[in-house]
């Protein structure tokens, strides 16, 4: 597949709706930070999602609200939550959002910390920086989506976190994204075209039980 089939997009595609998508998407996450508490759970947190959708107006969900509490920050996007788990006091979540608006695909993702504690605090300040610097070698160098990830992983080591290889980013565009076909963007050979795709970040504490997550479309700046 080449690069122009990569990144296909649909006639009805348009880099501005892709732009509100994005944006009412990071409003979802904050109306969802917003309601999250110490002593709920992730299945609580996800039916209050729904009122957030809702009031922003989303069309449908282009893939599952993911809401990782505590331990479960660890897991990747395939696998299933360790059950019953509930934020604590001090504790921290992500969240993980792929929302539909005006035919586009939003997918945003934050990772926030409840109470006092700041190594968790530090774990998702990491992923933020962490994607930032990646951000900036694709907006200024025009790396490939290859060459972006492995330095992600190489920078997340030097920074003293274990980076999570199994996540690669991927497309965006109108939805249905699969439609137009696109793969991870750790495996793209060439410079990722702005507004199509997702970076992903997420790395965890070399020892202790959580981690951090990030992601947001590569675009020229921070909606």
């Amino acid at each position: 597949m080449d690069a122009h089939d990569r990144e296909a997009v649909g006639l009805r595609f348009d880099p501005a709706l892709m732009q509100r998508a994005r944006e009412l998407s990071w409003q979802a996450v904050d109306g969802i930070r917003s309601r999250m508490r110490p002593g709920i759970s992730e299945d609580e947190a996800r039916a209050e999602a729904k009122q957030v959708f809702e009031q922003l107006g989303m069309e449908r969900l282009w893939h599952p609200v993911i809401i990782r509490i505590g331990p479960n920050t660890v897991r990747t996007y395939r696998e299933p939550s360790q059950p019953g788990v509930r934020l604590a006091e001090n504790d921290s979540y992500f969240i993980d959002l792929g929302l539909v608006f005006d035919g586009h695909e939003g997918d945003v993702g934050d990772t926030f910390v409840v109470g006092q504690a700041p190594e968790r605090a530090a774990c998702a300040q990491a992923a933020r920086d962490l994607f930032q610097d990646v951000a900036q070698k694709w907006r200024h160098e025009g790396w490939s989506g290859q060459k972006l990830y492995n330095y992600a992983s190489e920078r997340a080591e030097a920074m003293g976190w274990r980076f999570n290889h199994a996540i690669k980013g991927h497309r965006v565009s109108d939805f249905p994204h699969s439609v137009h076909k696109g793969g991870d963007l750790g495996d793209l050979d060439h410079t990722p075209g702005k507004g199509l795709w997702i970076l992903e970040i997420q790395i965890a504490h070399p020892s202790e039980p959580f981690g951090a997550f990030y992601e947001d479309l590569l675009a020229d700046s921070a909606p």
